[in-house]
């Protein structure tokens, strides 16, 4: 069982929190995200993965102080949570991270090639929330977000309803949305607060900084981001060639950002992070996670690692505060290159 606040003691190092919007959890501005640690066998896997890799990621993250860890029911079909609850074993009860994970993505286990749908009738979301508890092993989820908006029929208000219920039932600390836009989460904040909301935010892909982030900043709706590096592009590492060598079962090699103009473009921005992170004496990759965490509304991001050296070349970002010399200098390098699209900066 996930513990309490006030039960939870501190972790062999200490990372900076903010408070996730209105509820009673302060995480720290980086958090473990297990989407790669589902493995190969799935429509949107990242390529094999070994368990104990994973496992060991996950324990090095806590033992940094990364306080949450992000999953998805669909991870892997079932088997990112399944390894979370592996690494959590080893976790003193009173060190555990926040779990987060989400629902509203079902799969066909007869074609696990086959893309998931996208349903949110309240009988499937009942059912997933009891797998979920299960496989992670806990009595109760830390965040509970509805993964993608429903394309069954069901009625944005119906399956909200359900998430407001599950929270009211205990079965779920705080509940949010994840790839949903402002008029969606409009209709949800008619029917009860929206907690969270989990959109895609990087300096290459930045819609969400024009409507989404300034909507949740106002209604003190915590934003936790997603693949705030593009997926390995703003990692500084990244190159042409790593991306012709990418296996077809990973996802990016089928990617329009890995491929051509584009690929160039972003790579040529996460060059121009390199100055700013000499100066801060950090990685690119933090550089490219602060950049993430300096616009106004954001809480914290989700940083993906398949080993537990990986941590080590991003845990910077959960201290490392951009300058406005730093932050206007990714706008230009932005506008020279071309690369993603959306707002360069945030408003005044």
């Amino acid at each position: 069982m996930t513990t309490t606040t006030l039960e939870r003691s501190a972790p062999a190092a200490s990372l900076p929190t903010r408070r996730l919007g209105r509820t009673d959890m302060n995480i720290t501005r980086v958090g473990f995200g297990a989407w790669a640690i589902g493995g190969a066998d799935w429509a949107v896997g990242w390529g094999t993965q070994d368990d104990r890799d994973s496992i060991a990621a996950i324990q090095h993250a806590v033992r940094s102080g990364v306080n949450w860890i992000d999953t998805a029911a669909v991870y892997g079909l079932g088997h990112s949570e399944e390894v979370v609850r592996e690494a959590l074993a080893d976790i003193p009860k009173s060190e555990q991270p926040y779990v987060f994970t989400k629902c509203g993505l079902i799969w066909d286990e007869k074609d696990r090639k086959a893309f998931p749908k996208q349903v949110g009738a309240p009988a499937s979301l009942k059912r997933e929330v009891e797998a979920s508890l299960k496989r992670l092993g806990v009595e109760r989820i830390d965040l509970y977000q509805m993964h993608w908006p429903a394309e069954d029929g069901t009625p944005l208000d119906v399956y909200w309803q359900v998430l407001l219920d599950l929270k009211k039932e205990g079965k779920v600390r705080a509940v949010g949305l994840s790839n949903h836009n402002v008029a969606q989460l409009e209709a949800a904040e008619k029917i009860g607060h929206v907690e969270t909301l989990q959109p895609p935010f990087s300096a290459i892909r930045r819609e969400v900084a024009g409507a989404e982030i300034p909507w949740c900043h106002a209604h003190e709706t915590g934003v936790i981001v997603y693949s705030p590096m593009q997926a390995g592009l703003l990692t500084g590492t990244f190159t042409v060639e790593r991306a012709k060598a990418l296996p077809k079962d990973d996802w990016r090699s089928r990617n329009g950002e890995y491929q051509g103009d584009k690929l160039i473009a972003n790579l040529k921005l996460a060059d121009a992070f390199k100055p700013i992170a000499e100066r801060h004496k950090t990685t690119v990759a933090s550089v490219a996670l602060a950049w993430t965490l300096a616009w106004p509304g954001v809480t914290g991001a989700i940083v993906g690692a398949r080993n537990a050296a990986q941590i080590d070349g991003w845990i910077d970002a959960g201290r490392l505060e951009l300058t406005k010399d730093d932050m206007a200098e990714v706008a230009a390098a932005i506008k020279a290159t071309g690369a993603g699209k959306g707002p360069e900066l945030p408003a005044a």
